[in-house]
């Protein structure tokens, strides 16, 4: 706890950051860094030295830790057992990491992220979900970033298996983002963690979203990209999935929709094609329980004729599943070309 007590009072200097941290670790101890800031003015500057210097770095990360305290946030340092193993291995791991919830260690190698657009269409929405519960359901930890439309859906997804889920916040603990998923970070919390490596208070800046996106790419195994517009935070997030080593994998998508052009983009320049949970696990290889989806997807077809097309109300009368399933289940059909959704809606198998 000293040790995180020291890299919180660095980290909340004036004009020092994660790299800063790392560099100071790197001479020695961090208590003898503090204690003789003006040894190290190559590293601090000025006003980071006068607030060591007059205890008032210290003053305020104690006042931090009591804050965190008191919102039952947790503090956890990059010394301490359970911080992310693979975040270690990024150019620049936080110093210290806020966490609501729990952290696992050596979950990184069951580990990936599920992320997108924010302004998803429906298809993109009911696919995420989908694909993240298929694989929490097998015990992956589904990453991403409680923003609007696709990393909503893959938390949804994890939480609908009952299964593990992360949220990497571009604010404060205490000022979730956007306000509207307050809800479902605090049901994320129960069961996974919502982290922050961003001090009390912090308002969600433009500036602070990159920075995220960086933890989101490098705490797992891999990044999927389920739907994304030419311009997209997701395409940031592939990117630094990229630089940190990370496999990089992307749903595709017809080229009139707006939201796939950064999939295509990405599959165009090497990133894996994956249609769904299935595809995923082949390339990561792992064997993953998920026959069942197999069999409620053989189901759907089997309800369907080649000839006869069917609507949902059909369709959901045969085979006798609820709605929101069988939507999903025609979703993944339809993106691995098995089944054709014509006007009305109607469906057909391909």
């Amino acid at each position: 706890m000293d040790e995180t007590f020291d890299l919180l009072t660095i980290a909340l200097l004036p004009g020092v950051g994660a790299r800063t941290c790392r560099d100071l670790s790197a001479r020695g101890p961090l208590t003898e860094a503090l204690s003789h800031a003006d040894d190290h003015a190559d590293l601090l500057p000025g006003a980071a030295r006068a607030a060591l210097r007059t205890g008032a770095a210290r003053r305020r990360a104690e006042t931090e830790f009591e804050a965190a305290r008191r919102l039952g946030v947790r503090i956890a340092g990059r010394d301490e057992p359970d911080y992310p193993e693979r975040l270690l291995r990024i150019y620049d791991p936080p110093a210290v990491l806020y966490v609501r919830g729990a952290l696992v260690p050596g979950e990184g190698d069951r580990a990936l992220a599920i992320v997108g657009s924010r302004a998803a269409s429906a298809h993109g929405l009911v696919l995420s979900r989908a694909m993240a519960r298929d694989l929490a359901r097998a015990g992956l930890t589904i990453v991403s970033g409680l923003a609007r439309g696709i990393d909503a859906a893959a938390h949804h997804g994890a939480l609908d298996a009952r299964g593990r889920t992360v949220a990497v916040l571009g604010s404060g603990l205490d000022r979730v983002y956007p306000g509207e998923n307050a809800e479902l970070a605090a049901a994320i919390a129960r069961d996974g963690a919502v982290v922050s490596e961003f001090p009390l208070g912090s308002a969600p800046d433009r500036k602070h979203f990159p920075r995220r996106n960086r933890l989101i790419a490098g705490w797992g195994r891999a990044v999927v990209v389920a739907e994304a517009a030419g311009r997209s935070g997701a395409l940031v997030t592939a990117h630094a999935a990229l630089e940190e080593g990370r496999e990089v994998m992307a749903v595709p998508g017809h080229p009139s929709q707006e939201g796939a052009a950064g999939t295509n983009r990405l599959i165009r320049d090497g990133a894996v094609l994956v249609r769904g949970a299935r595809d995923v696990a082949e390339e990561l290889g792992l064997e993953l329980p998920i026959e069942k989806e197999a069999a409620a997807e053989d189901e759907v077809l089997e309800a369907l004729g080649r000839d006869v097309p069917l609507s949902l109300e059909e369709l959901q009368a045969r085979c006798g599943r609820a709605l929101p399933e069988l939507l999903s289940r025609l979703t993944l059909l339809e993106v691995g070309d098995r089944v054709r959704r014509l006007p009305g809606p109607l469906f057909v198998r391909s």
